[in-house]
Order: structure tokens, then sequence, then C-alpha cells
């Protein structure tokens, strides 16, 4: 159990943003009141002795319509489990206050964020998703992309390979992205281009970021940075056209990112997580499995050790010099 859990958490303004839906195969009303966080705050006895479960689903990227899906999940996962399901929309940092808070107790999450959960509420992943766009199962690769036109060629030595970037023009994706900065800078680190993330300035003739892998490559295609850092499947759409793929090519590409995953607090008893993960795991099955496509287009949901699979992204921040 967390030693820094008290029982009057003050919410965190990202918390506060999340918006609620109360989901019940069993025939329990949902609450009442006109604030739904407030409504959520209101279950916490109910919900810590886990009559219920709370799932944060993350608004990610490219994702639409998240609340509708992840009802549906939730209606599932409330029949399969027998018990009061509510879905809670939030991006990650939300979802990690949420489960230090003992307002949640199963949140989606990037493996950064699954590092940060860990760390400050005890919770750990296990289960990892499966896309058909990730070249490793339930691990992808971060790349650096140019033009073809580019008079970057790609070198069988990865260190030859990013030396060329030295002087250039680069659009990472964000500050915060494991394949579009943490894992590109902990690779350049690693070669022993940069000493770590505050000295990549001068290693790069320029520095921007796209705030999205949309934004970065958008950077290249209009030659406003000469290189692209971001994950391999940011090659297709939603991120970029066909014919806008078709004018690109990855020059380096880094493998073994953590897949999104599930995490679980240690609050949950193990019997009971166990049954969360059969439930979950029950998105597998062809009869639900649109269910979980559709949310965030993956297909599969693979138990996973938590510390092998998140082992990749706490070296590639060390590499870089941050913290989870």
């Amino acid at each position: 159990m967390k030693s820094n859990r008290t029982a009057s958490f003050n919410l965190s303004a990202a918390f506060l943003a999340l918006t609620t839906t109360f989901i019940s195969a069993c025939s329990t009303q949902p609450p009442t009141s006109s604030n739904p966080v407030a409504a959520t705050q209101g279950q916490t006895a109910s919900a810590n002795s886990l009559n219920q479960l709370r799932v944060v689903f993350p608004s990610r990227s490219g994702a639409t319509e998240v609340q509708t899906k992840a009802n549906a999940i939730a209606a599932l996962l409330s029949t399969e489990l027998k018990m009061p399901v509510i879905a809670v929309i939030g991006d990650d940092t939300a979802a990690v206050e949420a489960l230090k808070a003992e307002q949640a107790e199963v949140a989606f999450l990037s493996s950064r964020s699954a590092l940060k959960a860990e760390q400050l509420a005890g919770s750990r992943l296990y289960l990892a998703e499966v896309r058909p766009d990730y070249s490793g199962g339930h691990t992808y690769r971060s790349v650096f992309v140019v033009r073809n036109d580019s008079p970057l060629q790609s070198k069988d030595d990865a260190k030859q390979n990013l030396e060329q970037l030295r002087g250039k023009k680069i659009a990472f994706t964000s500050p915060t992205s494991g394949s579009g900065f943490i894992f590109p800078v902990g690779d350049l680190v690693k070669q022993g281009l940069v000493e770590n993330r505050d000295r990549v300035k001068e290693f790069f003739g320029e520095v921007t970021y796209g705030n999205n892998y949309a934004g970065a490559l958008q950077a290249v295609l209009k030659g406003q940075a000469e290189v692209a850092a971001v994950s391999e499947y940011a090659l297709k759409a939603p991120y970029i056209t066909p014919a806008e793929s078709q004018q690109l090519r990855i020059l380096h590409a880094i493998s073994g990112v953590p897949a999104h995953g599930v995490a679980i607090d240690d609050r949950v008893p193990a019997d009971l997580r166990g049954r969360v993960m059969s439930a979950l795991q029950k998105l597998n099955e062809p009869a639900n499995n649109a269910l979980l496509k559709d949310l965030y287009n993956s297909t599969e949901l693979v138990s996973i050790d938590h510390t092998r699979h998140l082992a990749p992204m706490q070296n590639a921040l060390k590499q870089a010099g941050m913290e989870p």
C-alpha cells in the first residue's frame, strides 16, 4: 500500500478536467450529482472497498469518440466482472494522479507514465497493446525520417548514420514523447554524439517541436526541417496521407520502444487483478475485438512482465538524463 496517500487528496488541475460515465451491468444506479468528478469522489469509500472499478482511458492523438468507445468496453468489463465499472477519460498525467489519489484502479498508460505510476502509486503494467503497425508486436520503432530526395543516406554503422545529422535542422515530436524525443536523444547519447538532452541543441543546427507526429513530419515535408523523429506508425494515416508518406523514408531506426499498456493499482487484490486481466483479454476474442481496435487501433492485449517490458524506456530516460 502507498504511504503517501491521504483520504483528503487535493485533485490536480489535470484530474479536475476528467469526465466520467457510470456503466453498470448490476442494476446499480448512476451518480445523481451534476458534477461528474464530484460524483466520482463521492464514491471513494465504495470504490476503495472494490465494490466497483474505475478505468482511465487516455484521449490519445488520432483517437476519436473515446468516451463512447470506453463506455462500451466498460460495459463488457462490468458484465464479465459482475461489478459496476466506470469509464474515465483523461490524459496520462491525470491517469497517474487518479491512481495515486485512489480515484482509479486501472489505467491505460504509455510506458513513461507507467514508470511514473509505479513510482508514485505502486501501480504496475500487466498487459501491453499489440498493433498491426508495430514492427515488434507489443514494441515498435522510433525513427529518424527524411525526404526521399535528402542527401542523407542510411549507413550500416549506427554512429555514422547519426553523425550525418550534426548541424542539421530537426523536428522532434515533443519534449515528452518516447519515440519522438526520449529514444532518439538516448541513442545519440549512447553513440557518444551528445552528452544529454540539454546539449542536443549544440549537436543540431536547429531544434523544433511539431507537438505531435503529424506536425514533426509536416516540418520535413514543407522543408522547414531536414529530419523528424517520430514513431514508425506515424508514416501512415491518420498522421499523414499515402501521397505524403511516399515522399519520406526512414534514415535510422531504434527498436524496442515499449507499447502502451494497462496498469493495475496495488490496492487491487491478486484474485481480482487476475479477473480484471482475464476480462480485458476478452477483448482479444473475435466477438469483442472490434471494441479494442476501434479504441486505439490495437488488436490484442498480451500479458507482460512490468520490469522487462519497461526496461528499454527506463534505459532511454537514463541515457537522456531524464526522469520517468
